[in-house]
């Protein structure tokens, strides 16, 4: 059986029904635009190391689709993962004897750099966050809760116990193009931990008390139909506030980087922060997260610095 058939057999067959829409269109799109034009007549039999090798040297040399260049090694990591789990379930059924997968070298992994916003950038945001329009507060929660923009445009004021000061996490929001249209998909958070519960400073509580009372929307973040919120939009909105307030551009993420790293600088335990942030287990909170701010590095070395003048 020739790769390209095996292929559409085992993503439409095998995998649909057992992932989100949006990690479908992402296997889809790695089988279509970068493993079929290069493996897909080979024979599954006929996939030895050497032209497996030849496969992940020529992405990592010249993989890019736009530039032509190289493409970052988590992307070739990304493409790995499919071929991989597709020449498995190929070698389990017996589709194939042959699996050199395993044989493989690959890039280094490379950790994604944590970008946060420094203390008075975090209050310059705040400051005009909460002067300014409704939707606003929605970054205000990103900085004191740290979910992800998915999970925040998603999230409804049914999700929050005012009472208890709590925020349940349960469902988030992406965009993904079907058939060419931009489609905003609502689905379960990004993994089991991901489902969670928040608890949230009073003060936060009470900010979005009033919100829910100028909106008249069941979502935290609307539209002027009360609607939901697109993601691109938001981030947008993000970047224009960042502009207003010459502050050197960071992602949307940053803004869950920084709730992690003031929570780290403020001694919070590791499976608390990791718990918050709906990671799966505190190593992965550990790794990202022991690092804090060159300011507030160079406040402690201050400090630590006083014991020579005693010396």
């Amino acid at each position: 059986m020739k790769l390209n058939e095996w292929l559409d057999i085992w993503l439409n067959k095998y995998v649909k029904h057992t992932i989100k829409v949006r990690t479908f269109e992402r296997y889809n799109y790695i089988i279509e635009k970068h493993i079929n034009n290069f493996l897909g007549d080979y024979d599954l039999d006929e996939l030895s190391v050497n032209v497996l090798q030849d496969f992940i040297f020529t992405k990592v040399e010249k993989g890019n689709l736009k530039t032509g260049k190289g493409l970052a090694n988590n992307t070739i990591f990304g493409i790995f993962n499919v071929l991989n789990q597709s020449v498995l379930e190929a070698n389990k059924l017996g589709y194939t004897s042959v699996n050199n997968m395993k044989n493989l070298k690959l890039p280094p992994r490379q950790e994604k750099e944590i970008t946060a916003f420094e203390k008075d950038e975090q209050a310059k945001i705040e400051k005009f966050c909460l002067s300014g329009k409704p939707n606003y507060l929605g970054i205000v929660i990103c900085l004191y809760t740290g979910i992800r923009v998915g999970e925040l445009l998603a999230l409804t004021y049914d999700d929050i116990d005012f009472n208890k000061c709590l925020m349940h996490i349960n469902k988030t929001t992406y965009q993904i193009k079907i058939d060419g249209k931009v489609v905003q998909i609502v689905d379960r958070p990004k993994t089991k931990n991901s489902m969670r519960t928040i608890p949230i400073p009073k003060q936060l509580a009470t900010l979005i008390k009033k919100n829910k009372k100028i909106t008249g929307s069941k979502y935290v973040v609307t539209t002027h139909k009360k609607g939901m919120v697109g993601i691109r939009s938001y981030e947008k909105t993000f970047e224009l506030i960042l502009k207003k307030l010459n502050i050197p551009y960071k992602n949307f993420h940053s803004l869950r980087h920084t709730f992690a790293t003031r929570s780290a600088e403020m001694g919070i335990d590791s499976r608390s922060l990791s718990e918050i942030l709906g990671h799966k287990n505190p190593m992965i909170t550990l790794q990202r997260y022991t690092h804090s701010m060159l300011s507030y590095k160079t406040t402690f070395m201050n400090k630590l610095g006083k014991n020579l003048e005693n010396s």
